[in-house]
């Protein structure tokens, strides 16, 4: 097996990783994934322990061009249905240079060993983390967040989106209140909630920067009927690609495009 393998051919998560395997199907349905390249456990591996073949491979995929990059976790078990390990692993977004996303590459398989990875591993009676990597084209996104395809609270059948300016680890990581909307399983806005979205992260030359977003940004809605419409529809292709109804999806708009970063089965934890 190569060393980068491209993100449409990551077909096997034992050996990709769950993130992997997820997004690889996404591409191959035709699902607006940003382009992007997968480490195998075993290239990650290599690596780390610096072998010369395998991170020339990674400086290779990376060259030309100085695209900011997202760098994220793909262990074995994943983005799976009984273990997420949304928060657990390392992502590292904004990198440009070959040399920083091999560096990035080593701080993701280092994650795996954290406190917080361990303790969400020992708390499922796994072992040791076996940890592929996706590194793809970092959206410069004009709003991102999250959306449930079901209720993760109440189990009931609609949409609950949760969203901001800038990139979606501000909601991810509670830097801001974000909006919350609740669409039905026809994509009707239910319920629409505005939070306080007083900043935003965006990619900077050296990584990921937080911008103070102005009083009136923060206190207006950050997704229209439009692009509300426009998840709806991708949880749609999502349920075509790997069967209704569950579905955890990370997005980013930009330019009026919606992209799909990320797919999990929605779990307890």
């Amino acid at each position: 097996m190569p060393a980068v393998t491209p993100l449409a051919d990551a077909t096997d998560g034992a050996a990709f990783g769950g993130k992997a395997a997820s997004l690889g199907a996404a591409a191959r349905a035709g699902l607006p994934v940003p382009a992007g390249f997968a480490l195998s456990v075993d290239a990650v591996e290599a690596v780390v322990r610096e072998d010369p073949v395998a991170v020339a491979a990674v400086r290779t995929a990376c060259a030309g061009g100085h695209r900011p990059r997202a760098v994220r976790s793909s262990a074995v078990e994943e983005d799976s249905g009984e273990a997420g390990f949304a928060g657990a692993h390392r992502t590292v977004l904004g990198v440009c240079e070959p040399d920083a996303v091999v560096a990035a590459v080593r701080r993701v398989h280092a994650s795996g060993d954290g406190a917080a990875a361990r303790a969400y591993r020992g708390r499922l009676g796994l072992g040791r983390a076996r940890m592929g990597v996706v590194v793809q084209e970092l959206v410069p996104a004009d709003v991102a967040g999250v959306m449930f395809t079901r209720n993760p609270v109440t189990g009931a059948a609609e949409r609950v989106v949760e969203a901001s300016w800038g990139l979606g680890e501000a909601v991810v990581a509670g830097l801001v209140v974000p909006d919350r909307f609740r669409l039905d399983a026809e994509g009707r806005v239910l319920e629409r909630t505005v939070g306080e979205k007083d900043v935003a992260l965006r990619a900077g030359p050296t990584g990921t920067e937080e911008v103070v977003v102005d009083d009136a940004a923060a206190h207006a809605p950050c997704l229209d009927l439009g692009q509300l419409a426009a998840l709806h529809a991708l949880a749609e292709a999502c349920d075509a690609v790997y069967g209704p109804p569950d579905h955890d999806i990370e997005f980013a708009f930009h330019r009026g495009a919606v992209f799909l970063l990320q797919r999990r089965p929605i779990t307890g934890g």
